[in-house]
């Protein structure tokens, strides 16, 4: 392995000088700086990350919590996309993600003592639940942290305007000429699933639409199983929904399943809009309507928002709200004249 002084030996400066120049210290010529790094390139010299460490006092490693509620975590593409974002925007500044075990409570462990005895420099939660108490000391501790899908927090938060993601669907589904439009909806206790639910009520008290108990299906963490479940409820009504704003893609994939295993249609007997605009959701039949959140958006605030509180070595209470944008396909259709009656 070549050290400092393999380079020092071939420079022919000082092992002192040497570390100055990699570490880009203002009192090193450009000169000098320029020929100790090209010898350190030709000779293949990697510095010793625990060396770096020390003298940085920086791990150059980022913590990242996330939900793996009802095994959606990962697995979920909306997730991954953000943590697929963020980790390439942290690996362009030199810094490594270290995520937490699913085991951690199993050898009573919270996920902040995992992160204080890995010392990372910050700490990103992803689309987790802001009740969690694990989550809160996490937030309250003095580590630097920004949480993603989630609001009303005592630090750095990113999320997509849900609220108007809501507005957008239940506008769009009016303008085709439904008025009995339900709502599958996530987890109420997490804040995406609140305020998705926000956004369809107020669209409809705005609308002046009737919005009858049943109308509104919490179906859960997001999944397809959990959606499906949830439209064949909306489809043992008297009065059934013509048209349905589901809460994720997942959940409208599954509801979109348990229409066409009713022998029913969408979207001529129903008209389904979803959330998220996953990849999948433009290749399903048919292509669904969906309100697209910008994951690469997220994830680049995100990592911005913690690398500025690592810099400053402070933390900070900044919002950043990331507009949606409703993708028009397949999913959705104009109400006939006797259906409207």
């Amino acid at each position: 392995m070549v050290t400092i002084y393999d380079l020092a030996r071939k420079t022919g400066f000082s092992s002192t000088t040497v570390s100055k120049a990699l570490n880009n210290y203002t009192d090193v010529s450009e000169k000098t700086k320029k020929k100790i790094l090209q010898a350190a390139a030709d000779l293949g010299y990697l510095p010793n990350a625990h060396a770096q460490s020390l003298s940085t006092k920086k791990s150059w490693t980022i913590g990242v919590m996330f939900s793996e509620a009802n095994e959606v975590g990962m697995k979920h593409p909306f997730f991954s996309a953000i943590i697929e974002s963020f980790r390439k925007n942290a690996e362009r500044e030199g810094y490594d993600l270290i995520f937490a075990s699913r085991n951690l409570r199993n050898r009573d462990t919270s996920y902040l003592e995992h992160f204080l005895y890995r010392a990372v420099d910050g700490i990103v939660v992803i689309c987790s639940d802001p009740h969690d108490p694990q989550v809160q000391d996490m937030i309250n501790s003095s580590v630097p942290i920004v949480v993603i899908d989630m609001n009303n927090q005592n630090c750095s938060v990113v999320y997509s305007d849900n609220i108007e993601g809501g507005n957008l669907a239940v506008n769009y589904l009016h303008t085709l000429g439904h008025t009995k439009i339900a709502h599958i909806a996530g987890d109420s206790m997490i804040d995406a699933g609140a305020e998705r639910i926000k956004g369809y009520s107020q669209a409809m008290k705005g609308l002046n639409l009737p919005i009858p108990q049943e109308y509104i299906v919490e179906a859960g963490m997001f999944s397809i199983q959990e959606g499906k479940e949830a439209m064949k409820k909306l489809l043992t009504l008297k009065d059934k929904p013509t048209a349905v704003f589901v809460a994720g893609d997942h959940m409208a994939i599954g509801a979109i399943e348990a229409i066409k295993e009713q022998g029913l249609r969408v979207p001529e007997d129903i008209s389904i809009v979803g959330y998220d605009d996953i990849e999948m959701s433009s290749y399903i039949t048919p292509k669904l309507t969906t309100i697209r959140q910008d994951t690469d958006l997220i994830g680049t605030k995100a990592a911005k928002l913690l690398m500025h509180q690592i810099l400053q070595k402070q933390k900070v209470k900044i919002t950043e709200v990331v507009p949606v944008e409703l993708m028009i396909r397949e999913s959705c259709t104009s109400l006939k004249k006797e259906k409207r009656n």
